[in-house]
């Protein structure tokens, strides 16, 4: 099974949901192949893997079916996307794929009413990268010894991008080395990102007071149709 994105808009509609004739699509979570299991998703889509640019969208399972919460444009790797499986680090495409929302984390406070884990990003804070470091993939604080700065993102110093985020599973249980670190949800800057998801920062904060890690929410990634194909994950 392959992990998976967020939903795109009304021109993507007669791709993704009904043909002409058949009465409305049903929600996009609901063409899924896999939503994680739990009662909260978020979905972000791109046109094509060429693309940069999409939708963000979080949805509820509310009684059996699931509702839209809220959405928001969004901009992924500069490189387009690529099947999560097969992504190599450095490379800046965003992973297709469903994946775990670990925790929370910030350069600000959390916003009034987060219920994720929230790590507050320091001076000290560091995304180890180093793919000889036994802390690949994962915060540091401080750096660990045997992972180099030059192949780690020092949080503090990516400012109001990392304002809020939510980090990304990717890679992220049992890391391959090689195969990329450091995915987020996270602020949109002024272009498209090294491999993330962002969103504006009103976005980002709703999807923090939305988010709720009991309801087990997941993220999946994706492309309107092709072999990425969000319904895929």
């Amino acid at each position: 099974m392959r992990p998976g994105v967020v939903a795109l808009a009304s021109a993507c509609l007669l791709v993704l949901g009904a043909a002409p004739g058949e009465g409305p699509p049903r929600p996009l979570p609901a063409r899924m192949a896999d939503t994680g299991g739990g009662t909260q998703l978020i979905t972000a889509v791109a046109p094509s893997t060429a693309s940069t640019s999409g939708t963000v969208t979080w949805w509820d399972r509310v009684d059996g079916q699931w509702v839209k919460a809220g959405s928001a444009p969004a901009r992924f790797g500069a490189n387009g996307l690529v099947e999560g499986a097969s992504r190599k680090q450095g490379t800046n495409t965003t992973p297709t794929g469903l994946y775990g929302l670990p925790y929370a984390f910030g350069a600000e406070a959390a916003p009034h009413g987060t219920a994720y884990r929230y790590r507050r990003v320091h001076k000290d804070s560091w995304w180890c990268q180093d793919n000889d470091s036994g802390a690949y993939n994962r915060w540091s604080e401080p750096l660990a010894r045997d992972c180099r700065a030059a192949e780690s993102e020092h949080l503090i110093s990516y400012g109001a991008l990392y304002a809020h985020a939510l980090v990304i599973a990717f890679n992220y249980e049992r890391p391959v080395k090689g195969r990329g670190a450091g995915i987020f949800l996270h602020v949109k800057g002024s272009g498209a990102t090294a491999g993330c998801v962002s969103v504006p920062k009103d976005a980002m904060r709703r999807i923090l007071k939305w988010a709720d890690p009991r309801r087990k929410p997941h993220i999946a990634i994706g492309t309107v149709n092709g072999t990425t194909a969000i319904t895929g994950y």
